[in-house]
């Protein structure tokens, strides 16, 4: 398959979901920003793509991650960070979404099984999207980091140099 037949727009989101649904394919789904890829990103995406049989991403995009992350962000645009995590093996699929939160995403991604990084607990995940992972009966994993390895730490060895 072509990297590029990996990224799914908005539209076709739910056609796609229920191509999974007809396959039996437990659907693992997470989301985040991804803006300068390292090895923690890659190896939480393989853990999350071991927990079921496909894995979608759902990518803030970058207005959004602007607002989460400040107006330096993204270093990457969101078309780049779509392509090079469509380019993983792990993953099988990837939509970007406009908002800040993933509530609308996940709704009409409607996971099996729901996947977060380290610095969340299931008592911390945003309540919204908690409450649409719940609604589709998802188990929500989390994933702990890979020490020492994160964009903010990259960033700040790269400003050093």
């Amino acid at each position: 398959m072509n990297f590029r037949e990996k990224i799914i727009s908005w539209d076709l989101l739910p056609e796609w979901r229920a191509a999974m649904r007809k396959q039996g394919k437990r659907l693992v789904v997470t989301n985040g920003c991804f803006d300068l890829l390292h090895v923690g990103h890659v190896t939480y995406l393989e853990t999350a793509r071991n927990q079921g049989d496909a894995l979608l991403i759902g990518l803030n995009g970058d207005a959004a991650v602007r607002q989460l992350k400040g107006p330096g962000r993204p270093l990457n645009a969101e078309s780049d960070r779509a392509v090079v995590l469509a380019a993983l093996e792990s993953v099988d699929g990837v939509c970007i979404f406009t908002e800040r939160r993933a509530t609308r995403f996940l709704s009409a991604a409607q996971p099996d099984i729901y996947v977060k990084g380290g610095d969340y607990t299931v008592e911390t995940l945003d309540a919204e999207e908690r409450g649409v992972v719940q609604a589709a009966n998802a188990k929500i994993v989390i994933i702990p980091f890979v020490a020492g390895k994160s964009t903010t730490g990259l960033l700040e060895k790269i400003t050093k140099a």
